[in-house]
């Protein structure tokens, strides 16, 4: 029986263990230890040492006094000026209008009024009266017919100061300035005479004046001294500004053998850039920008630079000193200027021109010393002589060589 009873024991004991066996098995919790950072002592930052800031001593500033402000008193004089033709014209009018504005350059306080394309003498009347009416103190007229115009305006305003450019009147407030060109036109006379192949010279005039008779003639004596065989052939427009006459005109000369051309008409242009269409040379005169139309076959040039005389008669109205006067001027006195010479001229041309210019300015040349004889071979000025200055705007003869009637 007992037997029996521990073989049942063993029989459950070894099922429970089976049982217990074949469970899954459960994991005992894992308790991990709480990790304990150990606290981080942070070395103290050791700072470099602070630089003291550099207090810069304040700069003593200068203390500007300023001067009271002067109520605006105006110009300390209006000028008005008045010019026959466009002062962009490369010619006698941008010349003079250039004269002009110098003396703004050099008199800042000077207001000038400018007024251009007034050839009329109507227009030129009632220019210089809206001019006046503006408060003009001085009027500089420029175009050869603006003279009696100006001279009866001078005798109605006393207190206003005229100048007229290349006049011959003179009044209590009327004066008169101009260049001394005839022995400029020697020189460029020398040169042409020794450019020349045919022996033909050409010279466009407006009109057979008194003036340019006499540069004509000192033109072709500078062009004798140098070459006997040369001519002067002369041909007249009668028109100061007309550029269709002016091409016409060039056209013809060159036509009749000219090869070397220069010109007596406000704006020189037309005559230049036709000769140097046509392969002739050309000489300028009235501005230096003429040169501009002759890239190629410019011999040189005269221009009125009047800039510095306009600037002294100006000083002279404004500190009451002005008086009334015949002034001439040259290109020794700054008056007028040449230009650089061609592409084309040889060095022996600009020397021996360059010397003409020198004997001049120094005093050593006399262009119209005697004995001098005219086309009929009528002596003109007589052996050790000289054609006085003031007969030469009234000059109605030509020397010998010269082709065209004068009158």
């Amino acid at each position: 029986m007992k037997s029996k009873i521990f073989l049942i024991l063993a029989i459950l004991i070894t099922s429970a263990l089976l049982v217990t066996a074949c469970q899954p098995a459960v994991e005992e919790p894992v308790v991990e230890e709480p990790v304990v950072e150990e606290p981080v002592v942070e070395e103290p930052d050791v700072e470099e040492p602070v630089e003291e800031p550099v207090v810069e001593e304040p700069e003593e500033e200068e203390v500007v006094v300023e001067e009271p402000v002067e109520e605006d008193e105006g110009p300390c004089l209006i000028i008005g000026a008045l010019h026959g033709g466009p002062i962009t014209d490369a010619g006698y009018n941008q010349a003079m209008h250039e004269s002009v504005m110098t003396i703004k350059e050099n008199i800042p306080c000077v207001e000038i009024i400018v007024a251009e394309n007034v050839p009329e003498e109507a227009g030129a009347t009632s220019t210089m009266v809206n001019m006046i009416q503006q408060g003009a103190g001085m009027i500089i007229a420029t175009a050869f017919n603006h003279q009696y115009p100006a001279i009866e305006l001078a005798e109605q305003n006393p207190d206003v100061i005229f100048q007229h450019a290349g006049g011959w009147e003179l009044r209590d407030n009327f004066g008169n300035f101009f260049t001394e060109p005839p022995d400029t036109w020697y020189m460029m006379g020398v040169a042409a005479g020794l450019m020349t192949e045919t022996n033909k010279l050409g010279f466009v005039g407006a009109f057979p004046l008194g003036w340019t008779n006499t540069f004509i003639n000192s033109f072709t004596l500078g062009a004798q001294s140098v070459n006997e065989s040369v001519e002067t052939i002369v041909a007249f427009t009668f028109d100061w500004g007309d550029s269709a006459k002016e091409a016409d005109a060039t056209n013809s000369l060159i036509n009749q053998g000219v090869d070397v051309i220069t010109m007596h008409v406000d704006s020189p242009a037309t005559v230049i850039s036709t000769a140097e269409s046509r392969g002739a040379y050309s000489i300028g005169f009235q501005n230096l920008a003429a040169q501009d139309y002759a890239p190629e076959y410019w011999i040189s040039g005269i221009g009125h630079t009047l800039g510095g005389t306009l600037t002294w008669l100006t000083s002279n109205v404004i500190d009451g000193t002005w008086e009334p006067i015949f002034l001439r001027c040259g290109i020794g006195a700054g008056c007028m200027a040449m230009a650089p010479f061609g592409p084309n001229v040889p060095q022996e041309v600009q020397d021996q021109v360059l010397e003409v210019k020198d004997a001049i300015v120094d005093g050593e040349l006399t262009v119209f010393a005697g004995p001098i004889f005219d086309q009929e071979g009528t002596e003109r000025v007589a052996e050790g002589e000289e054609l006085p200055v003031a007969m030469m705007g009234s000059v109605d003869w030509y020397v010998q060589g010269v082709i065209g009637s004068p009158q």
